[in-house]
């Protein structure tokens, strides 16, 4: 049930999805899940009525497929939301393989689907004309064309498929098993835990926390490059096999964005470097100054690694004015506090986000505790067949939990906007997918840096600097990083030596001499979505996300409250159309640079404030 002391941090509710894996509602889900899969098998295998009346049997196949798709998205939601809080648990992990088992029927289904279509795509007009009502699906079947020249027999897809469970997906949860149980022997302190106190204000903590997170990875670095090494080895043989010239054109493909796009938003973000490497400098320097770090290097002015999410240090000088904040903290957060805050500043732009935000927190949609088994981080989750969303995070009180929360209930609302929407329509890609997450962390943010005065407010732009930094730079760096071990992986085996190798070298090219030698070359080992098959160069869509939700944010601040119904339909189109033409429908053009650039320009404007900031507040700057 849902945790009713909300001065506590929660576990979510789980039960007004499903009871449990052994209850009625549950097997009752299951059979019917099969029942469908068994009435799309005779459809698919209805030759007559394909021939006969293709337009008819087409208008039956999506409405067949709407529903089966949402009851199977459901029942997958469910076994992944009560495996990743307990990755240990064999009956949660029994279940999540036997969906997975499952699944492969939909996914041949799916292929068998895609031939029958590209034998019949002659014919698609006339299903337009016959069912207008369907004339929205003319983007995504399309888009089904076009991955049906990407695909193997029908053999080979279906033997793909089958081996996934045992091979590229049992690689990608030995790491989140792996990761999620690793502990420090010493202070029994979880990985994740550990991980936390990078953004601890003590700088010895820091810097412990981040030599005993090396020391634990290399620990186990044989295990994780080997689930790696042989993740991205599937991927490029599959690649070959489907005719895929690169892996960033199949990211691409499912992002529903073009090459054009994606040079633009990397040479905009390889432009803003200086400015970057900036701000980590002037960090630096003042965690330097205030003897609020470790770092002795001095062949370099830049931040070390382990100061990236320092907070900012409290300036020693007396003679500062008196700061009149209200409500403005960087931690000591309670969960209440971040409940209220967050439904009033959802309020804020529109009457029904701020409703969504007090059901979503009233009616146990959130786990936000921090326990061993859970896995780390922060994600949203959909249950289209029940119309809902459940969020996980790792609440330990700090503003940036506070955005974090706002970020995921912002992907919840998203589902909420398409809530209702045919099933078919409301798969989004991952670029667009970070738009409303992102705007809605902006909503919070934007808030309590204007509400700020002194260091409070300086705390305040460092931290949306700091996460942007990791938006831009850092992705920056993964996309490097990612990309080069493809160009690697197609030539041989690779090692964590080879993946240290390759990590060292990206940091270099992204950060620069905004970093001091102290590193993170084990960064491979840490960040998940490496460990999906399904998600390659899963890293530029944040700041496709971050660009597009300030552009978007400075929109609102033009229209005011009339932005509120424009922002729902943009986020309803997002499941049937083009990145470019979703932009373009809200008055902006992706494929340019100065696009991307121009959403950058905000950075440099609070980079000033802070450099100001420091020359008048800290001695030696």
């Amino acid at each position: 049930m849902a945790n009713k002391n909300t001065n506590t941090v929660p576990r979510w509710d789980l039960t007004s999805i499903y009871s449990g894996f052994d209850k009625d509602d549950y097997k009752q889900a299951i059979e019917k899940y099969t029942v469908s899969m068994d009435k799309m098998d005779d459809l698919l295998a209805d030759k007559t009525a394909q021939d006969t009346d293709f337009s008819q049997w087409l208008a039956k196949y999506l409405e067949l497929s709407n529903k089966l798709g949402a009851l199977e998205e459901s029942l997958n939601a469910y076994a992944y939301s009560s495996y990743s809080t307990d990755t240990t648990n064999t009956v949660f992990l029994n279940n999540l393989s036997r969906l997975e088992e499952l699944s492969l029927r939909t996914s041949s289904q799916s292929l068998s689907f895609q031939q029958i279509l590209s034998t019949k795509q002659q014919d698609l007009s006339t299903f337009y004309t016959s069912f207008p009502q369907f004339e929205q699906y003319r983007y995504i079947l399309q888009q089904e064309l076009e991955d049906s020249r990407h695909r193997m027999s029908s053999c080979e897809e279906q033997l793909a498929d089958d081996l996934e469970r045992t091979g590229a997906a049992a690689w990608g949860r030995l790491h989140e098993q792996v990761i999620s149980n690793l502990a420090d022997s010493t202070t029994n302190k979880t990985f994740n835990q550990i991980r936390n106190e990078a953004y601890s204000p003590y700088a010895a903590t820091r810097f412990t926390a981040w030599q005993t997170e090396i020391k634990l990875l290399k620990n186990v670095e044989i295990p994780i490059a080997a689930a790696l090494n042989n993740l991205k080895g599937s991927t490029v043989t599959l690649n070959r096999r489907r005719h895929w010239n690169q892996a960033i054109d199949r990211a691409l493909a499912s992002s529903r964005m073009n090459r054009t796009t994606l040079n633009a938003l990397i040479g905009a973000i390889e432009d803003s470097l200086p400015l970057w490497r900036r701000y980590l400098k002037l960090k630096g320097r003042i965690l330097k100054a205030t003897k609020n770090t470790t770092c002795i290097d001095k062949t370099t002015n830049g931040c070390a690694f382990y100061d990236l999410f320092a907070p900012l240090p409290v300036p020693e000088k007396k003679d500062l004015p008196t700061e009149s904040n209200q409500g403005i903290k960087m931690e000591g957060w309670t969960f209440s506090q971040a409940k209220e805050y967050i439904i009033e500043r959802f309020s804020s732009f529109s009457k029904d986000m701020g409703e969504f935000a007090l059901n979503a927190f009233d009616s146990g949609w959130i786990d936000a505790e921090v326990r061993k088994g859970k896995v780390g981080g922060a994600y949203c989750i959909d249950f289209p067949a029940q119309g809902v969303s459940r969020v996980l995070s790792n609440f330990t009180g700090t503003f940036s939990d506070v955005t974090t929360l706002a970020h995921e209930l912002g992907h919840a609302y998203h589902h909420h906007c398409i809530v209702g929407t045919d099933y078919a329509l409301t798969h989004y890609p991952m670029t667009l997918a970070e738009t409303a997450s992102i705007f809605a962390e902006t909503i919070v943010m934007k808030n309590m840096v204007s509400r700020a005065t002194g260091h409070s407010k300086a705390c305040l732009t460092e931290l949306h600097l700091q996460d942007s930094c990791q938006v831009l730079v850092d992705i920056l760096c993964r996309f490097y990083f990612e990309r080069t071990v493809f160009e690697e992986r197609e030539k041989g085996e690779l090692s964590a030596q080879d993946f240290c190798r390759l990590m060292a070298q990206a940091q270099e090219k992204s950060y620069g001499d905004g970093l001091s030698n102290e590193r993170h070359e084990y960064m491979w080992a840490v960040k998940t979505h490496y460990y999906s098959p399904d998600l390659d160069f899963y890293n530029f869509p944040y700041a496709f996300g971050l660009l597009f939700a300030l552009g978007l944010y400075s929109r609102y601040q033009k229209e005011g409250s009339s932005f509120a119904q424009t922002y729902q339909n943009l986020l309803k189109d997002t499941g049937s159309l083009s990145c470019e033409e979703v932009c373009r429908r809200a008055g902006f053009d992706i494929e340019t640079k100065d696009f991307w650039a121009d959403g950058i320009k905000t950075f440099e404007e609070e980079l000033a404030v802070l450099e100001e900031f420091a020359t008048n507040s800290y001695t030696g700057i």
